[in-house]
């Protein structure tokens, strides 16, 4: 299928063949398109150590008139990723509207430098609107995999429809990133969404498959140092899985704790020890350094995130940072949660999301959400199932039902954006969720205790992890086992909640009309398999005006 404003031409040449822990309830071989390359860079630049692109290229954040072009070169055999060695290279890059590169719109060329670690980006400007292009890169007579991007629908565009790839939580040494590859299959794609742990700071073993090292990463070490976090970038972006998603689409990322460190804040994280790792201050600079050379995001303000995209008249999208300006996480047992000078956002982040949900224009108000928005109280689970889940969403053993890394432990936040969309009658916001191992789909409550009698004020679709250990894998009982206990369960305890699976990994697909926004749930056959199969489990929409989620029983 493809999305319904794109041009029938839009797809010729495609198929071608071309040169952890605990915040969860937080390959095959490489495709054609970058197959040939690399094998053949390889034993090239072993021979004359002529520049490579062993990590493949990239796009994202797509406007009417530009693209973000992406790509890391490997100037000698020395100066591999977190090295600090290596020449000078430029680095020229093409643009054009076909796949041969007989009709080239954009060209240029910037200088890799050991300072950005042979990473460069180009942003590209004066394109056409809602058009698919074809790039690549070229250092020393080398020549970057082709690949394929699209700009977004102009600003006031009438648009039919849009089509994104939803994905998070991607955990390297639990398994294999088939999710990407069956999204870089379909070919219908506008963008692709990751919603935070593109990366994960553990050391080798820590947070594994069921206990398992599936494939080790590199470095072995726990990242901490500016090399550290740049080792691991340059390791998971020589995954093809990965390389052929970003071959094929553009996307529009935002970070989670991960990038950093397990359950993040402003001052420091779970996963950080002051003095003996060093200073939160500088390890944070170290991650953010290294995110934003390694991936293609654009920020609005240097150092976040936050920015928001437009896809025409029908979508705005909302990209949120919840790591970087929030308060330590509360204690369960403090009842601190409603702690009005505690904040998720800061306060210039949720006045800037709730100034552009109420200006926005457009039909949807998409919100990329790395950790989850809709209430959640564990409710009555029995003693087998309470422990596991209260471990791996860092709540005490005795039961408590909030998860305060989650908007469960800011409320104060929480209601006053929800206030806010009730007040100015805000329709149609969709929060897109990471962070929880776990697939959901929720209307998104005023008042949860008095649901469904309460109002709704938006809705949430929540995606499980590609790879990173949800409930079952914790418990170490056959795939299902638990979700079948423990949904009933959780949806008595939250009515506003109507469907989740606690067990599988997988990926999304979100297609967009202006009658109705619709998620479908996809699962892999066994994320430690690199040529695991996915199929399709569920779907849920919401349809324009309701602000309620209901399900559907075709994907599309």
């Amino acid at each position: 299928m493809t999305s319904r404003y794109r041009s029938s031409e839009a797809f010729q040449g495609l198929n071608s063949p071309s040169p952890r822990r605990r915040t969860v309830v937080k390959a095959a071989a490489a495709t054609a398109v970058l197959a040939g390359p690399l094998a053949a860079a390889l034993p090239a630049r072993a021979a004359t150590d002529a520049p490579a692109f062993l990590h493949g290229v990239a796009s994202g954040d797509p406007l009417p008139d530009g693209i973000l072009l992406w790509t890391r070169v490997t100037p000698t055999p020395a100066a591999i990723p977190g090295s600090g060695v290596g020449p000078d290279t430029e680095v020229s890059w093409t643009v054009a509207k076909d796949k041969a590169f007989t009709t080239i719109v954009s060209k240029g060329s910037l200088t890799a430098t050991a300072a950005s670690d042979h990473t460069v980006k180009a942003d590209i400007r004066g394109l056409e609107p809602a058009t698919d292009y074809w790039f690549r890169f070229s250092a020393g007579g080398t020549d970057s995999p082709v690949a394929r991007t699209r700009t977004a629908p102009a600003a006031n565009a009438a648009v039919a429809g849009l089509r994104f790839g939803v994905v998070t939580c991607a955990n390297w040494e639990a398994g294999y990133f088939s999710s990407y590859r069956h999204l870089a299959a379909r070919n219908d794609l506008d963008a692709w969404l990751h919603l935070g742990d593109y990366i994960y700071e553990y050391k080798s073993g820590e947070y594994t498959a069921r206990g398992t090292v599936v494939r080790p990463h590199s470095p072995a070490n726990e990242i901490i140092t500016l090399a550290d976090y740049r080792t691991r970038h340059g390791k998971y972006k020589t995954d093809p899985d990965l390389q052929a998603l970003h071959h094929k689409a553009p996307v529009v990322a935002i970070w989670d704790d991960h990038e950093f460190a397990d359950n993040s804040w402003s001052g420091g994280a779970v996963n950080h020890t002051e003095g003996a790792e060093g200073t939160w201050t500088a390890r944070q600079a170290a991650a953010k350094q290294a995110y934003f050379e390694w991936m293609p995001v654009r920020p609005a303000i240097e150092g976040t995130t936050y920015r928001r995209l437009r896809f025409g008249k029908l979508a705005d999208l909302s990209l949120l940072d919840l790591r970087s300006f929030r308060s330590q996480q509360a204690s369960t047992a403090s009842g601190t949660v409603d702690d009005p000078d505690r904040t998720i956002t800061g306060r210039a982040q949720l006045d800037w999301l709730k100034a552009g949900l109420k200006a926005s224009d457009t039909t949807w108000r998409l919100v990329g959400n790395s950790v989850m928005i809709a209430p959640f109280v564990i409710g009555s689970l029995t003693a087998d199932l309470l422990k596991p889940l209260a471990k791996l969403l860092d709540l005490p053993q005795d039961g408590i039902g909030v998860n305060t890394d989650q908007w469960d432990g800011y409320t104060d936040d929480r209601r006053e954006l929800l206030a806010h969309l009730r007040s100015n009658a805000i329709g149609n916001t969709v929060f897109l969720t990471g962070d929880i191992h776990m697939s959901w789909a929720n209307d998104v409550p005023v008042n949860a205790g008095t649901y469904p009698l309460s109002a709704s004020a938006a809705t949430e679709f929540v995606i499980t992890s590609v790879t990173s250990d949800n409930l079952d894998d914790i418990v170490k009982v056959p795939e299902g086992t638990v979700s079948a206990i423990a949904a009933p369960l959780i949806q008595i305890a939250n009515r506003h909640v109507h469907w989740v699976d606690t067990d599988r990994h997988g990926y999304g697909v979100l297609d967009i009309t202006a009658d109705r926004a619709q998620m479908d749930y996809y699962v892999l056959s066994d994320r430690t398999n690199a040529n695991a199969t996915s199929s399709w489990a569920r779907s849920y929409r919401t349809r324009t005006g309701t602000q309620k989620v209901e399900r559907t029983y075709d994907p599309v």
